[in-house]
């Protein structure tokens, strides 16, 4: 498969510096020539010192022996009058030393040796030398100076820098030639195009031609890439295998466990369905309990009423009936608050209102002077709940509370009864809650009652006030809204509390159509 430009981009955008962009063949290209260059620019900057130095004493002989010359023709005639002339290329003056441009130190060393020529400082262009020659009696001193330029010297030098630079070039040319005609093509181009080729295999799943044959890997550092490449393939194909066959035994397993599922799901069903009809049959045994003795006394007055009719009923007797009416009412009440799934209308509440509410409706109810309710619940706490029900849970509560008290043996030195309801923000396991607890000083919960609490119709109490159906009531109305009720005896002291958590959070869960949990006056 050919990569496609866009393909090739990301990698491009991340490659850093100037030759990174090109194929191994140009950057190979541009390093010769640039190497070439480079040597070439050093070869010149190597020898032009020394080949400029045989040039400047190749001038400056000839500046030496022009003023050899000089001399001599001046040694047997005037000075001013000499007949000799300079060749091409050369000039010799004469004069003070001043005019002549020399320095105090070459006026000193020409006196120091008079008659004799001495090179002095070069100029760019030509060699200099310069003589003195004392006075006699035909001429006064003289200083000459002698300037000298070779041409044919300094082209034969820029002809050799021309042949040197070109003979390199031409040198590296077919170096370089030689290296992409005859090295690079099979030691470089083929294998990195062995790699290539192998690379797109891989990426088209043509799995036979993913390895590159051991014949196509040279003895080098591309032969060893090649190589480690192949141990890799194989690495990976072996680990994919193990991975295609851990994944067709983890999909047997997963069908064997959607099986089990199954089965489980549909045992579960069962159970769920048999744990109803148990529990129907029980609150059917309990209802039949309930029922046995307000039928039996009604049944025994009617059949007064049908024996003689005339004499009917005392007060005493009408009013037990109506007692016993009013418990049947509530008994249904019960089952129907018990049956009723509605979910909750929950809205942030003041939870001291509440309570102080809930406080006044067991007032009125069991006329609970005798005991003391306090309520110590912080003013400022508020709860999101459906205030009416919450009222409803609080108030079972707090009277299964006051009845207990009621129910305690009669003792001078008994303690004054007094039910607490408290609450407070807590975090258990990470997570917030609203934990509101009711706490009295009663006799506590019985062992086997407590380890039934929150079944149906499991009465601690045989008058008329209990229908056995008040805590499931209010288990089911703090379950609807997302919480928790739980029960204990103290530890230290008589008495018990009830707790109820209620989730800090606003997400409460919608109610099952079914009842699954179970609950019972204390």
């Amino acid at each position: 498969m050919a990569t496609t430009p866009n393909a090739r981009q990301p990698h491009a955008d991340r490659a850093r510096g100037l030759l990174a962009r090109l194929r191994i063949r140009k950057k190979l290209i541009v390093l010769h020539t640039a190497f070439s260059l480079v040597l070439a620019c050093m070869l010149w900057v190597i020898l032009r010192p020394a080949i400029g130095h045989v040039v400047a004493r190749a001038e400056a002989t000839e500046a030496i022996l022009l003023l050899e010359i000089f001399a001599n023709a001046t040694a047997a005639e005037n000075a001013s009058a000499y007949p000799w002339r300079p060749p091409e290329g050369a000039a010799v003056r004469h004069g003070d030393p001043e005019s002549l441009g020399l320095t105090p130190a070459d006026e000193k060393r020409l006196r120091a040796l008079p008659s004799r020529p001495l090179e002095i400082a070069r100029t760019p262009s030509s060699g200099r030398a310069a003589i003195y020659l004392p006075p006699d009696e035909s001429r006064p001193e003289i200083f000459a100076l002698a300037e000298a330029t070779i041409p044919e010297a300094r082209k034969a030098v820029w002809r050799l820098y021309a042949l040197l630079v070109a003979a390199l070039l031409g040198v590296y040319a077919l170096v370089a030639l030689a290296l992409e005609a005859l090295v690079l093509p099979r030691h470089v181009y083929r294998p990195i195009r062995q790699i290539l080729l192998a690379d797109q295999a891989v990426q088209q799943g043509r799995s036979d031609e993913e390895l590159i044959p051991d014949r196509a890997m040279p003895a080098d550092e591309l032969g060893e890439i090649m190589r480690s490449r192949n141990e890799s393939i194989t690495k990976l194909r072996g680990q994919g295998k193990a991975l295609a066959d851990a994944l067709e035994r983890l999909e047997a397993a997963a069908s064997d466990l959607a099986v089990k599922n199954n089965v489980l799901e549909r045992a579960r069903q069962n159970l769920a369905d048999a744990d109803r009809l148990v529990s129907l049959g029980m609150m059917s045994a309990g209802l039949a309990h309930e029922l046995n003795t307000p039928l039996a006394v009604i049944k025994g007055l009617a059949e007064r009423l049908n024996a003689d009719p005339r004499a009917g009923l005392s007060p005493e007797q009408a009013a037990l009936m109506l007692r016993v009416v009013a418990r049947l009412e509530r008994l249904s009440e019960g089952l129907l608050d018990f049956a009723r799934a509605r979910p909750p209308t929950c809205r942030q509440t003041a939870l001291h209102s509440l309570v102080e509410e809930a406080v006044t409706l067991v007032r009125l109810d069991r006329e609970a002077r005798d005991t003391r309710i306090v309520n110590l619940v912080p003013v400022d706490l508020t709860a999101l709940c459906d205030g009416d029900r919450m009222v409803q849970v609080l108030v079972n509560l707090i009277r299964n509370a006051v009845d207990a008290i009621d129910e305690r043996p009669h003792s001078p030195n008994a303690p004054q009864g007094l039910v607490e309801v408290r609450a407070a923000s807590i975090e258990r396991d990470g997570e917030a809650w609203l934990q509101i607890t009711i706490t009295d000083n009663g006799p506590g919960l019985a062992p086997e009652v407590l380890a039934r609490l929150f079944e149906p119709f499991v009465s601690t109490r045989l008058d008329a006030r209990g229908t056995g159906l008040g805590l499931a009531v209010a288990e089911g109305i703090v379950r609807e809204h997302g919480g928790v009720m739980l029960a204990h005896n103290h530890a230290d002291r008589q008495g018990a509390t009830f707790e109820i958590l209620l989730p800090a959070d606003t997400l409460i869960p919608q109610p099952h159509p079914q009842r699954d949990g179970h609950a019972t006056d204390a």
